[in-house]
């Protein structure tokens, strides 16, 4: 039974829910009979039969006639629930462009062209075009230092096995973005969590445990988002991030900076990689500015780690998809790219007002216009309230998926506001906003300050 208060009905359902949307029992997958799982749990038929119902109306599980009960084919898909686990841009693209961006790109194409392999790292003329993208918004980076990646999850791969190669030790926020967590522990890769504020990393806990690692063996490397961290939002100030360039390169450590929400960071705000080009990785990608489908990453490599850049690029990899860089390069020459980001921003700004106006608990620097938002609590009770918002219909960040190590460090649920439907979304809030109460009301901390 899920650990949260309630019938043994509604406990049931909670943890049946919990192992639906985790995976762990997998779409298609027949549930026990009702009195058979009554009979192994030792409870009521009435109790299972509740239980179940209460699965079916929120579109988890679906019942066959004379085959018994089966998990519905995909939750996300399900229609009375709101899936906030996936950090994913509003959806600002229109049928009519991506239909007369195919067709153009049919005219220009030709089958030589598609049916050749391009260079790992991408064309000059690709690495021109992506350069320019970030130029437009971001900062300048020569071509010769860019490398085109499918993501900027594979950007990310690719930096860590060059910073760290095998093994190695990675400094990086004690509650970070989840996907940076499992490369590393794919990799084999230590990882240290350093405690953060309302600016991110600290620098006086960096330069702590970096000191207090100073004799061990092998490589080590800090991994850092300074703009709009994932999960908090926090982004350094320019003190804050010359502070943290200064004790990195005391220690003479590598800097992987991961800054895919660049779309929302100020430009007077410098980049580490602007300030300490000659051990910063920097990572940045398309799918969180333009859209998920346009799955390319770019990797803005140090001078003398370029050939074991291109090497590790190379060894995962042929090349980048030609046409998802044929698409970049008509949407930079033809301004749609402005069009989109100017969108996506607006679009976010709506969302965050309307999470931070239900919630007004949320963490949120009052000039965050990304589509993430941060709800600090006890480990405990956030799982608990991610338990009970599945049953309720909303998908969560499971909360130790954004912790290096659950025992170290601060933690809370992340709320992802880009996917929903605005009716979705306002749906999700509200479900939040009475599960919080509903704490309240039963004698819980609600929430903590980080």
């Amino acid at each position: 039974m899920a650990d949260v208060p309630g019938p043994i009905h509604e406990r049931l359902a909670a943890a049946l829910a919990d192992d639906i949307v985790q995976g762990v029992v997998p779409a298609g997958a027949r549930l026990p009979s009702h009195r058979d799982l009554a009979y192994r749990l030792r409870i009521g038929l009435v109790t299972v039969t509740r239980a179940y119902a209460l699965l079916e109306r929120r579109g988890l599980v679906k019942s066959e006639r004379g085959r018994g009960m089966f998990v519905a084919g995909g939750t996300g898909a399900a229609p009375n629930v709101v899936d906030m686990s996936v950090n994913t841009p509003p959806q600002m693209l229109a049928d009519r462009l991506l239909a007369a961006t195919f067709q153009a790109l049919a005219r220009e194409m030709d089958a030589a062209t598609f049916g050749s392999y391009h260079p790992p790292m991408g064309s000059l003329a690709h690495r021109r075009t992506m350069a320019r993208w970030l130029s437009g918004h971001r900062m300048e980076v020569p071509p010769d230092r860019l490398l085109i990646t499918n993501g900027a999850q594979h950007a990310l791969a690719v930096a860590f096995a060059v910073a760290l190669g095998t093994g190695g030790r990675l400094f990086t926020e004690a509650v970070t973005y989840p996907g940076a967590i499992s490369l590393a522990r794919h990799a084999g890769i230590a990882m240290t969590p350093v405690a953060l504020d309302g600016e991110g990393l600290r620098a006086d806990a960096l330069d702590a445990a970096l000191a207090a690692t100073a004799g061990d063996a092998g490589r080590r490397a800090v991994y850092v988002t300074p703009s709009l961290h994932n999960p908090t939002g926090a982004s350094m100030a320019a003190a804050r991030r010359a502070d943290i360039v200064r004790i990195c390169r005391a220690h003479d450590v590598l800097v992987v900076e991961d800054d895919i929400y660049s779309l929302f960071a100020p430009r007077d705000l410098p980049t580490l990689a602007d300030l300490m080009p000659e051990r910063t990785f920097y990572v940045n990608g398309l799918s969180k500015t333009l859209s998920p489908g346009l799955r390319l990453g770019l990797l803005a490599v140090p001078p003398a780690y370029l050939n074991a850049a291109r090497a590790g690029l190379q060894a995962t990899c042929s090349m980048a998809s030609p046409i998802s860089c044929a698409i970049l390069e008509r949407w930079v020459v033809d301004g749609t790219v402005v069009s989109i980001g100017t969108s996506i921003r607006m679009e976010a700004a709506w969302r965050m007002a309307s999470a931070r106006e239900t919630l007004p608990e949320l963490r949120v620097p009052c000039d965050h216009a990304g589509f993430h938002a941060w709800l600090p609590m006890p480990l405990l009770a956030a799982e608990r309230t991610a338990r009970r918002a599945a049953t309720a219909g909303v998908i969560l960040t499971p909360p130790t998926a954004v912790m290096p190590d659950p025992d170290v460090g601060d933690s809370g649920l992340r709320l992802c506001l880009g996917g929903p439907s605005r009716a979705d979304l306002t749906r999700a809030l509200t479900t939040l906003r009475n599960l919080l109460d509903s704490r309240a009301d039963e004698g819980e901390e609600r929430s903590v300050a980080v």
